[in-house]
């Protein structure tokens, strides 16, 4: 066996009994051949490759690796590749052994736990990504087998119980911190509760001694005295359910020293504050037909021996809880005036809450995400498959892909993010922030230069490189994946966009000023769509980065004004401005902006939230995807544009004449009297070019407020309407929405 001076005394007799008790307990899995060719391989190790040193704290790794073997043994019966992969994975440094060594003496099996276990390791070292519940999902994503994360738990595990003496309190107060924040959650995400429940006691008891130690004597005190209150207490529940005729089981459990201590300090009391030490089941042994039944019947005896509190009544049974939990969960009040938690379910109940993912942990608050419980239930039923091999061929084939569709990387400083699979670094820099974004020009992956367009993967430690002079491009569109980067860069393209376009409409405009041309915008779109431009952002951006020619287009508008001048008949001045609405700008500017129905080319939609229709006094704004957003001059919306963007707004104007519908709606105050709706809807369908589309009407006290939309032409016909429905008797205000 292994050279003796490397071990203490008692560490030798520990490595006996160790090699004794796995030798016991996996005679039938492994042969002699494995068991020589591992003792071999670590005694080899240790004498010739000084693969044996003892850590910074002065851990023995060959005991700890047998420790963990035995503890394997002990929580989740483990198969050959398991067990070898344990004890032999940490001999894998320098040119001693090495993965394609491993698979060639063990089989491609065992290798690919080891090399997981390998891959796996460094991530411990980056502390503040511990407590990051994204850093689960990253061992989950870094394992290739689960077989490695259960033995990474385990591992844990017997390193906790370990460390129960060591004399260096600061490396176990680090161990413990780990094991509370990182390996107890993740213990309950794969089902392991009893190895959940020791690692958060142990670590609460390296971490608060005094605490632990207090409330696990106090516990040791009252033990007969509780296991005496809960017999008194379930006696006449026994009599009652049997005198029934239910098949039923009884159990009674205390609460872990834990969760007592988070119960404590959730209440702010001290340990005789917390009524609820223990808590009884009973679970009824009966048909899925008849099970609600048997449960309420159960629960009618529990309440009628004893008084229950309402406000701690939960029913999981009449409406079972989203992860499919189902029971009644109410507390009592017992003798000697102590509150009791009882727990009534059926047998079928009982086995999916165990069964299920964390089911009764969760009822208390804690929630998993949806895929991981699915997940995590199919591991559990490996794990407690009576058929051994079976559920180990099983975990042979099974993967962790789970989050193959995301990468998890970390910050210089060991910050943990999560993106999607194919992410870049540019992806990286806007999920820092948006300026990180749009001025990133590269990064430093695990220290070495990569372009914005490098994919990240899974542990890459990422620098972002930015440059005050960078901005935007829209090839990046082609870089990025995620939603929030590709956002981000679409609207500062548009946004850059939309500033060039005013800069190229201010220098047009001077240039029509210096010839002497006041412009025609029916004339202009004309000229736009000609240089085949299909909005006026993308024509102006053209003329702003000197694509087109601003001479260009000014000569191309004087040949279409020649033109047209040709072609088209004078017609009079009155005959002009009878085409004209009459409330607004008679004297066309060349700062104006015209719409209407027989102007093509101009990108514009009109506002929804002030509907503005033909007539109305208007103005433009220019959004950042360079569509003209109209808006009367009267919405509040507007005004709040204009603060925030003066040099977005364009004065408006409607040109051609009333044809188009549009939608109004009006909000109409009065009494209600008998036939007033009657009387409003005549007014409205006796006007000419107005149609009513929908009306709404409350009546409340006397009074009513009715809603009506309504389709008009133009501006006169709506203040003509709204005149006519304000003279109807009874109404008392008429306003526009």
């Amino acid at each position: 066996m292994m050279t003796q001076e490397y071990f203490t005394p008692q560490e030798r007799q520990e490595l006996l009994q160790l090699v004794k008790d796995l030798n016991d307990k996996l005679g039938s899995q492994l042969s002699r051949h494995d068991i020589n060719l591992v003792h071999s391989l670590i005694e080899k190790g240790i004498t010739t490759a000084h693969v044996f040193r003892r850590d910074q704290y002065g851990l023995n790794p060959v005991l700890r690796h047998l420790r963990t073997a035995h503890t394997l043994c002990e929580s989740i019966a483990p198969d050959r590749t398991m067990v070898i992969a344990t004890m032999i994975y940490n001999l894998c440094r320098g040119d001693y052994l090495d993965v394609p060594r491993v698979k060639a003496l063990f089989g491609e099996d065992i290798a690919r736990v080891v090399h997981g276990l390998l891959h796996v390791a460094p991530l411990y070292k980056k502390q503040a990504a511990v407590e990051n519940e994204n850093f689960h999902k990253l061992l989950l994503s870094f394992a290739e087998d689960i077989r490695v994360i259960l033995i990474m738990t385990v591992d844990r595990l017997a390193l906790m119980r370990a460390i129960n003496h060591h004399p260096n309190e600061k490396f176990v107060h680090e161990i413990a911190s780990e094991s509370r924040y990182l390996y107890a959650p993740l213990a309950h995400k794969l089902g392991l509760y009893a190895i959940k429940t020791e690692l958060e006691d142990t670590s609460l008891k390296y971490l608060n001694r005094k605490v632990f130690t207090q409330i696990a004597n106090r516990l040791a005190e009252t033990k007969e005295e509780r296991d005496e209150y809960v017999n008194n207490f379930i006696k006449p529940i026994d009599e009652r359910l049997k005198a029934e005729g239910l098949k039923y089981e009884l159990k009674g459990r205390t609460k872990s020293i834990n969760s007592i201590w988070q119960k404590m300090q959730k209440q702010g009391v001290d340990l005789g504050g917390i009524y609820d030490l223990f808590a009884i089941r009973i679970i009824l042994d009966s048909t899925p037909k008849d099970e609600k039944r048997a449960c309420w019947l159960a629960y009618s005896i529990v309440t009628d021996i004893y008084k229950a509190n309402p406000s701690r009544f939960k029913d999981w049974i009449s409406v079972p809880k989203s992860n499919g939990y189902e029971s009644l969960h109410i507390t009592v009040y017992g003798p000697g005036d102590k509150w009791v938690e009882v727990q009534i379910r059926s047998r079928r109940m009982d086995e999916s809450a165990e069964r299920g993912v964390a089911a009764h942990w969760r009822y208390k608050g804690i929630k998993s995400d949806g895929d991981v419980d699915k997940w995590m239930n199919e591991v559990r039923e490996m794990l407690e498959a009576s058929g051994q091999e079976g559920q180990m061929s099983l975990m042979r084939n099974m993967d962790t892909n789970l989050y193959n569709n995301e990468v998890f990387v970390f910050t210089p400083k060991g910050d943990l993010f999560r993106l999607p699979q194919g992410a870049t670094i540019l992806d990286f820099a806007y999920h820092i922030h948006s300026r990180v974004g749009s001025t990133c020009v590269g990064g430093k992956v695990d220290g070495k230069n990569q372009k914005i367009n490098y994919r990240l993967r899974s542990g890459d430690t990422i620098e972002v490189i930015t440059s005050s002079t960078q901005t935007p491009r829209l090839d990046w569109l082609n870089i990025a994946v995620t939603s929030r980067a590709r956002n981000k860069i679409k609207n500062a393209i548009n946004e850059r966009r939309a500033n060039q376009s005013l800069l190229a409409r201010e220098a047009l405009q001077r240039r029509f000023k210096n010839r002497k041309i006041e412009p025609d915008d029916a004339i202009l779109a004309r000229v736009i769509k000609k240089m085949g431009y299909k909005t006026t952002t993308e024509f102006y951006v053209a003329i702003q980065e000197e694509i087109i020619d601003i001479n260009t287009v000014v000569e191309q508008y004087e040949a279409l004004t020649a033109k047209q001048d040709e072609a088209t008949p004078r017609g009079t001045a009155e005959e002009f401005v009878l085409q004209q609405p009459a409330s607004q700008d008679e004297h066309p500017d060349s700062d104006i902006l015209v719409i209407g129905e027989d102007i093509k080319g101009v990108n514009y939609k009109l506002a929804k939230c002030c509907k503005p229709i033909f007539g109305d006094r208007i103005e433009g704004f220019i959004a950042s995807d360079g569509a003209i957003k109209i808006h009367r001059t009267d919405c509040k919306n507007l005004t709040h544009l204009k603060e925030r963007y003066p040099y977005r707004i364009i004065r408006t104007r409607w040109t051609g004449k009333a044809g188009s519908k549009f939608l109004v709606t009006l909000q109409v105050l009065g009494k209600d009297d008998i036939g007033i709706v009657s009387s409003i809807t005549s007014v409205i369908n006796k006007t000419a070019d107005c149609l009513i589309r929908g009306i709404s009407v409350q009546a409340e006290g006397g009074l009513f407020e009715g809603f009506l939309t309504v389709s008009v032409s133009s501006i006169a016909i709506l203040d003509d309407l709204m005149k006519k429905i304000l003279n109807v008797k009874g109404i008392k205000q008429v306003n526009r929405l």
